[in-house]
This record gives structure tokens, sequence and C-alpha cells, in this order.
């Protein structure tokens, strides 16, 4: 099949690897011709330009800035993808001919992109749901309910759930609360398409080079937070426990990434002069695997405020390397029944601060963190390895 790939990320080969760029390379392997035409933040790349990155071709059509910027920006940035999109793809792609376009949500505001890309290639389109918008920022405060922004963006979403063939949704929570609230959708649009990823082999080794690169105790048990450090990912939780564990030897808190909150991590350890976290910018691919390897429990933290349930892909990083997890959410996602399913770590309410630290200390004392780990390798080898997505994908290409 010949598929179009409309993507809102997707790093080039040596800036990393994500569950896109993992499901797009094994689409290729598969056989399938793919091009994937991306939005570029412009701090990225200065002119859009086509070019063969991991065996297909990729568009890159610079737009704006997204990721780690002010509400406004990214607001702008928003609403300037779809229009500059269409000029790459017709200027770039427009004598080309698809079978299948694939795309992904957030954001929500592509649904008029993808509508005119079927019309113009007359193909269906298969949206991969990986959160819910506006719903989401209400939950957060961020955006009012009902009010002028809230109805507009609502009105995109529904565009959006219009113009797909086919909806994959993350889990059955996801699928279930969007037949909850969303009545007047066809059901049979809705289908299962999980977050999956490209498993790699474990090697043994007692060696720790990341750990001896950012001066890391061996003996600590590291806790590690990776990704995105947002407003979602409720950093004032994280905050209390850096401050509350600060003297304790036995802990040992890594963060690895950015995002518009990563500040109130760095405030917090600089004025409590804590010596036991850290904090670490984004890193490459395999030195990410490294620290991941060397860690021995990873944290997913999310706003206990959330009504809509999310189901943060990084917790496949840490169960492809056999790590526990420790997931601090809201009640709603079912993130908690994979953990207790897979016997892969433990659950706590992000509402409750004391049973979260309490839960650190218990964790870092565990002798049961190495079975756990290694539950969760066996659930994801079983269940979301990315030849899934692939499988789930073929059964609509004709």
């Amino acid at each position: 099949m010949k598929v179009l790939y409309i993507a809102t990320s997707f790093p080039e080969p040596d800036k990393g690897a994500t569950i896109y760029t993992d499901l797009a390379e094994k689409l290729h392997e598969t056989g399938h011709e793919l091009t994937v035409a991306v939005a570029e933040q412009a701090r990225n790349k200065k002119n859009t330009e086509l070019k063969k990155e991991r065996g297909f071709d990729v568009l890159r059509v610079v737009t704006g800035n997204y990721y780690d910027v002010g509400l406004i920006e990214k607001g702008i940035t928003t609403l300037k993808i779809p229009i500059l999109m269409k000029k790459g793809i017709t200027k770039y792609l427009g004598d080309k001919e698809f079978d299948f376009i694939l795309f992904e949500a957030p954001p929500v505001t592509n649904a008029g992109l993808v509508a005119w890309a079927k019309k113009k290639f007359d193909c269906p389109a298969y949206l991969m749901l990986k959160d819910i918008f506006p719903q989401n920022a209400v939950d957060l405060g961020i955006m009012k309910q009902n009010g002028l922004l809230y109805k507009y963006f609502l009105t995109k979403e529904k565009k959006l759930y219009q113009t797909a063939d086919t909806i994959g949704c993350m889990s059955l929570a996801n699928k279930n609360y969007l037949v909850e609230h969303n009545p007047w959708l066809d059901n049979s649009k809705l289908e299962i398409f999980p977050n999956t990823k490209k498993i790699t082999k474990i090697i043994e080794t007692n060696e720790y080079p990341m750990r001896e690169r950012y001066s890391i105790p061996k003996d600590a048990c590291v806790f590690l937070f990776g990704g995105n450090m947002g407003r979602p990912q409720f950093i004032e939780l994280l905050c209390k426990a850096v401050k509350e564990c600060k003297d304790n030897d036995e802990i040992y808190f890594l963060f690895v990434g950015r995002g518009t909150d990563r500040y109130k991590l760095e405030k917090t350890i600089s004025e409590n002069k804590v010596s036991n976290a850290k904090l670490v910018e984004n890193l490459p691919r395999d030195d990410y695997e490294q620290i991941t390897k060397e860690c021995n429990v990873g944290l997913i933290v999310l706003d206990p405020k959330f009504t809509i349930p999310n189901y943060p892909s990084r917790i496949l990083s840490y169960m492809e390397y056999a790590k526990p997890v420790l997931a601090v959410t809201d009640k709603v996602t079912d993130l908690k029944d994979l953990i207790t399913e897979a016997q892969c770590g433990e659950w706590v309410w992000s509402g409750d601060a004391d049973a979260f630290i309490a839960k650190v200390k218990s964790m870092a004392n565990s002798k049961d963190l190495i079975t756990q780990g290694l539950n969760g390798r066996e659930y994801i080898v079983n269940n979301f390895q990315v030849k899934h997505s692939v499988e789930i994908l073929e059964k609509h290409f004709k």
C-alpha cells in the first residue's frame, strides 16, 4: 500500500526515535510504500525539504515552534500548521498517488488538512488518537468549560472524528470515553490501537557508565522520570517528593527531558540544596536507553484532576528494559489496570502526595523490583510490539 503519514512530530534519525518512527519503519520494512509529511519546528530547520530518511521519503514542512513554548506561540503554530502543510504537500507530493492516510491527534486542528488530503488523493484516513482535547485543557484549568475557546476547539474535535474513517484508541478506557461523550459518533469507527514500539534485546552488564557520568551512587535506588515536564505531568508532586526524600541516601531522582514546568524542579533542587536529585536535558536515544538500563524504577506522573483516561507511552521504555513502574496518576486512566494485569509495578493516586512518597520509600527497599521488571518485559513482548500496530492497520488496507 502507498501510505501518506501526516505527522506532528517525527525526529530525524540522529535525533532519536519515538513510537511514531518505530511504526513508520515497520510499515516500510513490511513492504509498504511510505511517505511522511511532518510539521517541522522553525527552531530546527529554516527551509522545507523532501529527502530520504530511514529508507523512505520524509517531507519536512517548516511551520512554527510547537513544543516547549508558551501557550500563545503554541496556539499560533497550531493554526498555521494546516495551511503550510497543504502548501508543502501540494508542491512536493502533489503528483503522487496514495491509498491510505495515517495521522495523529493532537492537534485537533488538522482535521481540515486531512479532509483536504482525503479528497485530493481519494483515499481513507486513520486517526491515531493520543489525547482528548480540549477536555484535557479544561481539566488542567488552562481553558474554561463552555468558554468561547473551548467551544471553538470542541467544533474542531468533532470535525476531527468526522474526518477519520477509523479512530484508533490507545486503550479500552479511551474508547469508552469517546463513546460516552460523543453519542453522535458511529461506534463502528472505533477500535483499540495501543501504543507499541520496537523491542530491543537486553544485554546483561555490570557497567554503569551513565551513573558515573552524572555522579549517581551505584547503590542508590534510582527513580527515573523521562519525557515532557509540563502541566499534565504534575511537577509539583515531584518537587514535594524531592524535598521529602532529600536526606535519604538510598533514593535518587533522575529527571530527563524538557518542558514548561521543568523550572519548578530546578528551583526546588537548587533552593533546598538537594544532592540526591538531578535534571538532565534531552539525551540522544542511545544515552537515554543506557540510563534507563541503569535505573531501578520508572516514574509516570499525571495530574489528579484529569477526567480523560491518559495512557502515557513512556511506560513502554520502562517495560522494554525490564524496569518496574511507579505510576502516580488520576483515577480514570486504565494504566493502573495494565500494571495490575502485568504485575509490573505499583500505582498511586496522584492526589495523595503522602502515599506517593511512602511508595517511593518502600520501593527503594523492595525485593520485588527485579521480578516486577521482568514481568513488564514479558508483557510488552507479548502485547506491545510494533508489528501488532502494523497488523491492525493492514486490516484496513484494500
